[in-house]
């Protein structure tokens, strides 16, 4: 089954599978056995009296060693086949030869651990519990560093917030799961965005989450016994495949994961919450209130699920953490690959159906120069040789660097809606210009049917279970739909790289209660390839803020400003900067049924009559960051 969400994820005496053959697993491991001491389920106690187990690789040395440690919801018992072993088992044998420990452990409640799992993160404490334990091995350094993509990325901030003086370092990929709020982002771990649900949790849950009738290993086993009962026992569910492009339609929205026959988990629960409810403030996630103590080297991806947050928590540790050898010491990497995707990267690489040239990076290098730097002492002048910032910009295809993010040189330049009432699709007369628009403009109108909603094509997503292919695909078929509102630039005269942070106003109308509002940028090739470069989405029940609900009155204009979009990109001369706007984006984004209900709970829907005004009194617009050079 495939689990790909938030995350990463390792082997021992006689272990798993690396490129999933038998001969690969054996060649594996014995390369292993030759440099590690190995010691597969060893069961770490938290403060609570809680047992996660645990599985060290560390160097066959007398000499202390520094320790990477990695924590994670997913399997890694090491009798079988499956990636995330083979990339447990591979990684342990990268770090351990260049004279790592690498320790990988299980949150709570998952597979051999012991405990209670929930999504929302297990106490922060047993990061800082496990922390305490690597530092007083023997064989331990006492310097640690925390590494991994997506769920093994998730809880790294929460636990930094603590700073365990121990903790040294740490290499977060792929880590929007672990974000909860930062400044106008109420993301709450990837959940939400603009106050609508991102869909992919459903699928992921699907597969993932804990059944209340799963089996267990009873609490208080010993290590001996675990190692043994795992090579029968597996404690891994196999998910029967569903259809997520069709299963997602079912209604209500929290009955989708009953109709499937999945498991019975957190799902239910989570589902009845609102962007500011008190939960999302327990647990795991990070929010920008909490306290950051470590140097930290992110790594972020153009096509992935939550850049724009992403992003932001990056320069809000530079600019609040207390210690200034910690805001000082935040490095980043921003890719143009899916998530979790990197070293996927090639001499030419594909992303959904745009090729973005050579994308490969030397991330091993990067990686551990950082914690070559942190954990072990090394005068290796990695911040004197590693930029601040290394950024892909997609059109010229190249890497780029900066000392801030945005660049530097970047300026916001306002791009102004316009049409003379008649933008709906690619036919219409939806133009984006720089000129400010005259008094009496005609508003578009679409019709928004929650039964009908625009499909999501590619995007900046991961983890749905098929049900939306990631990345960039050519939007001009979608664009035949009257209820998408295209607005183009005129071919540009001479080339344009938009790099940071993307803002969009509008200002709508509608004859329902509540309905959604969204956006995707766009670059138009001369031969008319529409390619989405990000998107988001509002709740028009949120406008006025996540801590409140406020909802639409026919006949009334209501100002929107949506989350800002990220990326970076040349637009070419001769190529068109393009929005769309619609009410829907679905799966990608669960629909808005227009009622001003619950949503979650509901299986009727309203069809909504929706307004886009540009004028000079409400002049809708979309701010691109645009570099000067």
């Amino acid at each position: 089954m495939k689990k790909q969400i938030f995350y990463g994820c390792i082997l021992a005496t006689a272990l798993l599978s690396v490129y999933s053959s038998p001969m690969a697993q054996t060649n594996i491991l014995n390369k292993l056995e030759e440099i590690a001491v190995i010691e597969q389920k060893v069961m770490v106690p938290m403060r609570d009296g809680i047992r996660l187990a645990t599985d060290i690789y560390r160097p066959k040395t007398d000499k202390p060693v520094p320790v990477i440690f990695s924590r994670t919801p997913y399997n890694f018992n090491s009798w079988g086949d499956g990636e995330p072993k083979t990339r447990t088992m591979q990684r342990a044998y990268e770090a351990v030869k260049r004279g790592y420990a690498y320790v990988v452990q299980n949150e709570r409640g998952r597979y051999f651990s012991e405990g209670k799992w929930d999504i929302l993160g297990t106490p922060t404490t047993d990061g800082y519990d496990m922390f305490t334990w690597l530092k007083d091995r023997p064989w331990s350094n006492g310097k640690i560093g925390t590494y991994g993509c997506s769920s093994t990325a998730e809880w790294q901030m929460a636990v930094a917030a603590l700073d365990h003086p121990s903790h040294a370092a740490m290499v977060p990929q792929g880590f929007g799961a672990g974000v909860g709020r930062v400044g106008q982002y109420y993301e709450q771990g990837n959940w939400f965005r603009g106050g609508a649900q991102q869909m992919l949790f459903t699928s992921w849950l699907y597969s993932v989450q804990n059944d209340a009738f799963r089996p267990r290993i009873p609490e208080g086993a010993t290590q001996e016994d675990l190692i043994r009962i795992s090579r029968f026992y597996d404690l891994a569910s196999e998910a029967p495949r569903v259809d997520w492009k069709t299963a997602l339609y079912h209604l209500p929205v929290q009955d989708i994961i009953k109709n499937v026959n999945g498991t019975k988990g957190v799902y239910e629960k989570m589902i009845r919450r609102k962007p500011n409810d008190p939960a999302w403030y327990e647990g795991g996630l990070y929010h920008d209130d909490m306290p950051f103590g470590v140097p930290s080297y992110w790594f972020v991806s153009w096509y992935d699920v939550s850049t724009s947050p992403n992003l932001a928590l990056f320069n809000h540790i530079r600019k609040n953490a207390e210690d200034p050898e910690v805001a000082n010491n935040q490095y980043l990497v921003i890719a143009p690959t899916l998530h979790c995707a990197y070293t996927r990267a090639t001499s030419q690489t594909i992303v959904g159906e745009r090729n973005v040239g050579d994308a490969r990076l030397d991330y091993d290098g990067l990686v551990y120069g950082w914690f070559d730097y942190w954990l072990k002492g090394e005068a290796n002048d990695f911040q004197e040789k590693t930029p601040r910032v290394q950024y892909y910009t997609m059109g010229i295809n190249k890497w780029q660097t900066s000392e801030v993010w945005p660049p530097k040189e970047s300026k916001m330049t306002t791009w102004y809606l316009s049409s003379e009432g008649h933008a709906n699709s690619l036919n219409g007369d939806g133009k984006l210009r720089t000129k400010k628009p005259g008094k009496n403009k005609t508003p578009d109108s679409f019709t928004y049917d929650p039964m009908n909603p625009v499909p999501s094509h590619g995007g900046n997503v991961c983890c749905t279970g098929g049900a939306v292919d990631g990345g960039a695909f050519d939007q001009q078929e979608m664009e035949t739909r009257h209820d998408i509102l295209v607005y183009s630039s005129e071919p540009l005269k001479t080339g344009v790289e938009v790099s940071g942070f993307i803002e969009t106003t509008l200002y709508v109308g509608s004859d329902a209660k509540d309905t959604d509002f969204t956006i995707k940028l766009i670059d138009v090739y001369p031969d008319g390839r529409a390619y989405n470069l990000d998107e988001t989405i509002l709740r028009a029940r949120y406008r006025e803020g996540y801590d409140k609900e406020v909802f639409m009155e026919e006949g009334k204009v209501y100002k929107l400003e949506l989350s800002p979009m990220s990326t970076s990109n040349y637009f070419e001369k001769g190529h068109r900067i393009r929005l769309e706007i619609s009410s829907s984006n679905f799966p990608r984004f669960e629909r808005n049924l227009n009622t001003g209900g619950n949503n979650y709970d509901e299986k009727e829907s309203v069809i909504a009559h929706n307004k886009v005004y540009h004028s000079a009194s409400y002049p809708s617009q979309i701010r691109l960051p645009v570099v000067q050079k």
